[in-house]
């Protein structure tokens, strides 16, 4: 794990930036009432690094940021994956270091969602809440089982990595370090994960937590992410399941303004932003063509207005353009 001392420390500036430089501590700046900043800790997925965060980071400001490389991933690749708990007190114990007094809000995508959960069942008096996207949790059919395995034959491969991550929506430098990551990681390494989250990825005594839960899934995801849904409400009743129209499952890189506009709201007062649809209310039958709502998401508009906010409103930060941020920073001189 990179401690706060790691994180702030400045590489020689001939050294290479790679998917394994971004930090995991980012302090915020104290506000006009000189108040300790609360934090937000990102978990990200299991195919990308800490790196995919970098959006958020930069349009949260205002916050203490903990971004962590999870085991197996980024600049713990080497490291062998040891479950889901492990992985949860691995969360815990940078959170205990780092967060001086109040709790933390969670946000976690795909893998890093599973692991917010279980980080909130095990150790449920560091989490105020909890905000997760793209996170199947009632397990994988005998056939996409079948077809994980198979793909972890290509995840060497560059040309793979490329193919998701236009798969995910995603452009430009992106694509370049989704790709740099992916080919570091380790078969064994995926397939252990892919031994824990198969059977359903839902943690023992989650009742334990009692805080805000908020789970999202993007429109354009595979339907499994949804199904997953029920299982949630009914294992933690307080749950709000919601749908982004037209975002696939990277959409904090694919629309950062727009997961930033929906995950302040969250954070700030537990609002909801107005583009969330509720899946219980509209569950269209097969065959059925997309909703005037998803042929909308897709229309090209203004950034400001897929936000549904102003800029200042929403973001309270310099706005960011998808697919650009990693021309401009040095990773290791944040």
């Amino acid at each position: 794990m990179t401690s706060a001392k790691d994180s702030a420390a400045k590489p020689t500036q001939n050294s290479v930036r790679d998917a394994t430089d971004y930090p995991e501590v980012h302090p915020g700046r104290n506000g006009a009432d000189q108040r300790q900043p609360r934090t937000i800790v990102f978990l990200h997925g299991g195919n990308v690094g800490n790196w995919s965060w970098d959006p958020q980071v930069l349009a949260f400001g205002d916050f203490n940021i903990l971004t962590l490389h999870l085991p197996a991933f980024g600049a713990r690749s080497e490291e062998t994956w040891d479950g889901l708990e492990s992985a949860a007190d691995d969360v815990a114990a940078l959170i205990a270091d780092e967060v001086s007094e109040g709790g933390v809000h969670l946000v976690g995508i795909s893998l890093g969602g599973v692991i917010a959960l279980h980080v909130a069942a095990r150790h449920p008096e560091l989490v105020d809440s909890v905000f997760i996207t793209g996170t199947p949790v009632t397990g994988a059919s005998t056939t996409a089982r079948t077809f994980h395995r198979m793909q972890l034959k290509l995840i060497g491969s560059e040309w793979y990595w490329r193919f998701q991550a236009g798969a995910y929506g995603m452009v430009d430098d992106e694509r370049e370090l989704f790709a740099e990551h992916g080919v570091k990681l380790k078969a064994e390494n995926m397939r252990a994960i892919m031994n824990d989250l198969d059977p359903g990825g839902l943690p023992k005594n989650l009742s334990a937590y009692q805080g805000p839960v908020l789970a999202l899934v993007g429109s354009k995801e595979p339907k499994l992410v949804q199904k997953s849904f029920a299982s949630l409400r009914e294992n933690l009743p307080q749950t709000i399941t919601r749908v982004v129209p037209g975002m696939h499952h990277q959409w904090n890189i694919e629309n950062p303004l727009l997961f930033n506009a929906v995950l302040r709201r969250w954070i700030t007062d537990g609002g909801l932003h107005q583009i969330l649809t509720d899946p219980q209310a509209v569950k269209p039958a097969r065959g059925v063509k997309p909703t005037s709502v998803d042929r909308e998401a897709e229309a090209p508009k203004d950034q400001s207005q897929v936000a549904g906010e102003s800029v200042s409103d929403a973001e309270k930060a310099p706005p960011q353009k998808p697919g650009k941020f990693t021309a401009k920073f040095d990773f290791k001189k944040k």
